[in-house]
């Protein structure tokens, strides 16, 4: 779980990034689109690179889910028998809560959002419009809604990345002493930076900053 986390955190990285171009015009942010595909040529054809780069990912979700449903049912057979007394604590609360349903919104989202911005299915710019097309297109103040949609998954993101990352710390064993509360910011502030890095773009389209 920990090693397809941590391919999924330098793809979010990666993909910030590269969505951060939008500011700079329509020119920067296709030669970015295009390059993720052209990328590894002349040695690899068209797209492969891209290709191999989505199989990855699409490997690393579900291996993580796999990874997280497993978990789950070990830690059930490790007590199948409840505590009788109930105590609040942050593993049954709000991190089992972010993790679980919060992991169910972002998989739909990312189902959404390929047939949005990737696709141009549901896209008013359609396929035949240019990666800028879909993505002003896509967060226009017309379509509030998904910018809504876009916002809370994003949330959830960040809020799976922050509990993701501390839980790895704690497993590693380096959440102890002096480094529990550095530690602790370091996850939080890793989290916001991508949570900030993505929602800014579509924000800036609905304000019509990207235009």
């Amino acid at each position: 779980m920990a090693v397809t986390g941590a391919v999924l955190v330098l793809f979010l990285v990666g993909h910030m990034v590269g969505n951060l171009k939008a500011f700079l015009g329509a020119d920067s942010f296709n030669e970015y689109a295009s390059f993720l595909r052209t990328m590894g040529e002349p040695l690899l054809t068209y797209r492969v690179a891209l290709t191999l780069v989505e199989v990855v990912l699409g490997v690393c979700i579900v291996l993580h889910m796999w990874s997280a449903i497993s978990l789950a049912r070990r830690a059930g057979k490790a007590r199948p028998v409840k505590y009788a007394a109930r105590r609040k604590s942050q593993a049954n609360g709000y991190a089992v809560h972010t993790m679980r349903y919060g992991g169910v919104i972002i998989l739909l989202f990312v189902i959404y959002h390929l047939l949005d911005l990737t696709f141009g299915t549901v896209n008013p710019a359609g396929w035949d419009g240019t990666p800028y097309e879909r993505l002003v297109e896509g967060f226009a103040p017309g379509r509030w809604w998904v910018t809504l949609f876009y916002v809370v998954a994003v949330v959830m993101v960040g809020l799976h990345l922050r509990h993701g990352l501390w839980s790895a710390f704690q497993t590693l064993g380096l959440a102890s002493g002096r480094s529990y509360r550095p530690l602790k910011l370091t996850a939080a502030a890793i989290s916001a930076v991508l949570v900030l890095g993505f929602l800014v773009v579509p924000v800036a389209v609905m304000i019509g900053v990207i235009k």
